[in-house]
């Protein structure tokens, strides 16, 4: 586990033949307040909470769950943490809140040829992704968690409820799959995704000042570019 700054702490997937998800570690560690953002793959479970207890994070300090969006490769192994942190609350936006409440995973596999990949690959119960939802998000929510300010910012597009957590005191992005380095984007063809959100959230966080960028996937980046997502919103524009 890497601090990045303090009260943020960065778990880098673990990728396979399925990318695994960076995992987050929000909140000043005396606070006993943190949050995990996005679990990751299915199987990481255990790699990423060794991380935690290597890196010195008490697990009875974790009190919430954030999803940046409930993809497969973001909450594969979101049952396997919360065996080790099972006070821990869910936090989803609700346009993705209420199909992990009903056990609809369509939204968790993005398009059937690759849900049966899955679940053929790591013999996965089809009722793994029902869970309950503890707090439902909307987007324009300012948390006040661990001891630190965090807006939730709503990004559509690469699913119905992406979101990102903002620091601005700190000038940090969450982006999760929305926007990456090397002026990448999420990919937009799954299950509840669109084109037209996309590139509208991508403008949205162009309004951000932006100094460190932690992706849900490829690289951090902790010293932006100025106007680099403005940049990269502008070059895929025309393709959205």
């Amino acid at each position: 586990m890497k601090k990045i700054s303090e009260g943020i702490y960065f778990i880098k997937g673990q990728d396979e033949m399925i990318p695994d998800s960076h995992t987050y570690v929000l909140g000043i560690p005396g606070s006993g307040d943190l949050s995990i953002i996005d679990p990751g793959l299915t199987g990481k479970g255990k790699y990423k909470i060794n991380a935690m207890l290597d890196g010195g994070i008490d697990l009875n300090s974790v009190k919430r769950i954030i999803l940046t969006h409930s993809h497969f490769d973001h909450i594969g192994c979101l049952s396997e943490i919360k065996k080790f942190v099972p006070q821990a609350e869910l936090w989803v936006h609700e346009n993705e809140a209420q199909p992990l409440e009903d056990g609809d995973d369509k939204i968790v596999y993005g398009m059937e040829m690759f849900k049966n990949m899955c679940i053929a690959q790591y013999n996965i119960a089809s009722d793994a992704f029902r869970f309950q939802v503890d707090k439902k998000l909307k987007g324009g929510e300012n948390l006040n968690i661990g001891d630190m300010k965090w807006e939730v910012v709503f990004i559509p597009g690469h699913s119905p409820g992406s979101i990102g957590l903002y620091n601005k005191s700190k000038k940090v992005l969450i982006p999760g799959d929305v926007v990456y380095s090397d002026y990448a984007i999420g990919r937009f063809d799954l299950y509840g995704a669109n084109s037209s959100d996309l590139k509208e959230s991508l403008f949205r966080l162009a309004t951000l000042e932006v100094d460190i960028l932690l992706p849900g996937h490829n690289q951090v980046v902790m010293d932006l570019p100025p106007g680099y997502i403005s940049n990269t919103a502008k070059q895929w524009a025309n393709y959205l």
